[in-house]
């Protein structure tokens, strides 16, 4: 009975080693040993996000861990990982917003947030999510996430309950982390797996993929989506009111009285940041290395310089090196890590070939089977990644069946940006931020199965009756 009760107990614990096994002994014959201890970390990482035995910054070290016991590939290709540039780009922001913090900025932008969306939840969701879709179609979705979640989450501690309130945190930081995923694919410049589809796409038509044609195929497409997305979450959003009315934050924004030294230097700084990020293109050729992730690391080491109107530094290393998310960057790094892991050892090129094999016809079958295959891919690595997979089967096949591989190539990209189950990529910030992992896998397995059919649906719509579609 006591043996019975301390299994029972280490159930949470025990699932990842054992889905490890599961997985390895199950995909062996398939994608070959390296290829199966890949999968089976995969399945191990994911139990261990849903059941949580242990914080999710130690689940996220796993990738290194076995990595070093199975010897799957370098060491280097997967420790890299855990300081990318866009970890780097976490950083920065981190920085930048624990300045809002120390000054007082946090409330006065969050009760701004407020006079103007109400209190509302199911109002909040439906701002949040549009903020996070428009803006994203414009910078890169990590930006869009880590400038977002820190102001949600100031907003919802002003509001009592932070995100240990999960009626109201849970849908908001959802709103976030998807939006500003899916709203990557609503222009050429949303990420960088958009112009590696262009890339293809150029070597495929033999001239110049004019950007006008990715915004009239896709802006409808990702207004489908969106609505889609929205419409799932208010199925999960509580119809109750936060406390207080417009008025009410009226009132409390006017108290604050004029904005100080310090919360205009933290919000200049951050704005700085962000404007460096957009108008990249205006000095790429004269700054070629202040990338997005070094414009934001610049701004917020200028803040140990600085200071407020008291004469105090703006920020001190030892209040960052307590208060800077760093579980939320080992996150964010562990799915980059997963990604590389899963394509290095070939098990993505197995599971390519699987999918190869199918007898496909061109029709529903060949558009979910696409979908499919590039929605998981995404899932388990980054939406780049999954492109750069996905795209060359997907003409291999269309070449071989005699397909026109355009249409199909603009469906697969559709795919690979909308993506909700794993806390991974984008999906990782609001994790970091509060929302709990296991609520995020479980609800984006139900969202992502809707998305499938949702843009399988379009995209034999658009096969069949918009002849121009594909016309490139």
């Amino acid at each position: 009975m006591m043996v019975k009760s301390w299994l029972q107990r280490q159930m949470p614990l025990l699932s990842g080693p054992a889905a490890f096994v599961l997985g390895y002994v199950l995909c062996a014959p398939q994608l070959g040993a390296k290829g199966a201890a890949a999968m089976g970390m995969a399945l191990w990482m994911a139990l261990w996000w849903v059941f949580r035995p242990v914080d999710i910054a130690v689940t996220s070290m796993l990738p290194i861990v076995i990595n070093s016991l199975f010897d799957l590939i370098p060491a280097s290709h997967v420790i890299s990982q855990y300081f990318s540039e866009i970890v780097v780009l976490l950083l920065g922001a981190d920085l930048l917003c624990l300045t809002w913090h120390t000054t007082g900025l946090d409330r006065r932008i969050s009760v701004r947030v407020l006079c103007h969306i109400g209190a509302s939840m199911r109002a909040q969701v439906f701002a949040w999510l549009m903020v996070s879709v428009v803006l994203s179609v414009f910078l890169p979705n990590v930006v869009v996430a880590a400038i977002l979640c820190p102001i949600a989450v100031a907003m919802l501690e002003f509001l009592g309950g932070g995100t240990t309130d999960r009626r109201m945190a849970m849908p908001i930081l959802l709103a976030i982390g998807w939006g500003s995923g899916i709203g990557g694919f609503g222009s050429p410049i949303g990420g960088s797996a958009n112009l590696v589809a262009i890339s293809y796409l150029e070597n495929l038509l033999g001239h110049e993929f004019m950007y006008v044609d990715w915004v009239v195929r896709f802006l409808p497409i990702l207004a489908i989506v969106a609505a889609l997305n929205l419409v799932f979450l208010w199925h999960y959003t509580p119809d109750v009111h936060a406390h207080g009315s417009r008025a009410y934050f009226r009132k409390s924004y006017a108290s604050f009285g004029a904005m100080k030294r310090g919360e205009r230097i933290g919000l200049w700084l951050f704005v700085l940041a962000a404007v460096l990020v957009f108008l990249r293109p205006l000095y790429a050729d004269v700054l070629p290395g202040l990338k997005p992730a070094y414009s934001f690391l610049l701004c917020g080491f200028l803040l140990f310089f600085l200071h407020d109107e008291k004469g105090a530094p703006m920020l001190t290393w030892k209040y960052a090196e307590h208060n800077i998310m760093w579980g939320m960057m080992f996150l964010f790094a562990s799915g980059m890590a997963l990604g590389r892991v899963m394509i290095e050892t070939g098990a993505v090129d197995a599971l390519a070939k699987m999918l190869a094999s199918w007898n496909l016809d061109g029709g529903f079958g060949t558009v979910l089977a696409f979908v499919v295959f590039a929605s998981c891919m995404s899932e388990v690595s980054s939406n780049t990644a999954a492109v750069s997979i996905a795209l060359p089967i997907v003409i291999s096949i269309c070449t071989a069946l005699g397909l026109d591989a355009a249409s199909y190539i603009l469906i697969v990209i559709v795919a690979a940006n909308c993506a909700y189950v794993l806390p991974v990529s984008t999906r990782a910030i609001p994790v970091g931020f509060g929302l709990e992992a296991g609520t995020q896998i479980r609800l984006g397995l139900r969202l992502t199965v809707l998305n499938m059919l949702v843009t399988t649906a379009v995209g034999c719509a658009c096969l069949r009756f918009v002849p121009w579609f594909g016309q490139l």
